[in-house]
């Protein structure tokens, strides 16, 4: 199991919320955040924070950091790590089982992540049959994106999406969010996709609509 930090609400957690950092941060990262939104005790929902393994990280020369698989360049369109991502998918899948052994049915488990970390949580809840609450993907993009026909496992129909993204941003560009929403409707799923005039992470005038969209899901 990842080492990870928890939000936990007084009264007894009726949803999850799991969180995925971005490349060389950690689960501390975004916990300030959801501190000051006070989801959990506002709807009773535990907010999960892991923290990714370390590991060399080729992009970087090497240099051994917090990562949820590796990374060869930024070109997106190139060679992907794909054992590190499958390994990166079971860590996950095995936070969200673990959610559910403590009570929390899945369709009130949601999945959230930062760049790499959105890359992760789009791959995984795609390939998951079970239902769930929706992925929210926020500067992130849609890794083997060639391999979701083959392997995709969630409803269209159930799967709730939210890809958010700046439009400035110079780690991942704008159109890897743009080829990740295409990817996702041609296979028929909605998708809530919204931009911002912001780089590499979250603006003020995204995070009124980003805590309301999660009330929502939470509702």
């Amino acid at each position: 199991m990842l080492e990870q930090l928890e939000i936990e609400p007084r009264a007894a957690a009726r949803g999850s919320l799991i969180w995925l950092h971005g490349l060389g941060a950690d689960g501390h990262d975004f916990e300030p955040l959801l501190r000051q939104w006070n989801l959990a005790d506002e709807l009773a929902v535990r907010c999960v924070l892991p923290h990714a393994p370390i590991q060399p990280v080729t992009l970087n020369g090497g240099m051994r950091m917090r990562a949820w698989y590796d990374i060869y360049n930024l070109d997106f369109d190139g060679r992907e790590d794909s054992e590190g991502l499958e390994r990166a998918r079971g860590h996950l899948l095995g936070l969200i089982e673990r959610e559910q052994q403590r009570g929390i049915d899945s369709r009130r488990i949601l999945l959230a992540g930062f760049s790499q970390g959105a890359a992760v949580a789009l791959h995984t809840a795609l390939r998951d049959a079970r239902p769930l609450a929706g992925v929210l993907a926020l500067s992130g993009y849609l890794p083997l994106a060639a391999r979701l026909g083959e392997q995709r496992q969630a409803d269209p129909e159930s799967l709730v999406v939210r890809i958010d993204h700046g439009e400035q941003d110079p780690v991942v560009p704008l159109r890897a969010a743009q080829l990740t929403r295409d990817c996702l409707q041609a296979h028929g799923f909605r998708v809530e996709f919204n931009t911002y005039p912001m780089a590499h992470g979250l603006c003020p005038e995204q995070l009124p609509g980003l805590l309301e969209w999660l009330r929502e899901r939470f509702a």
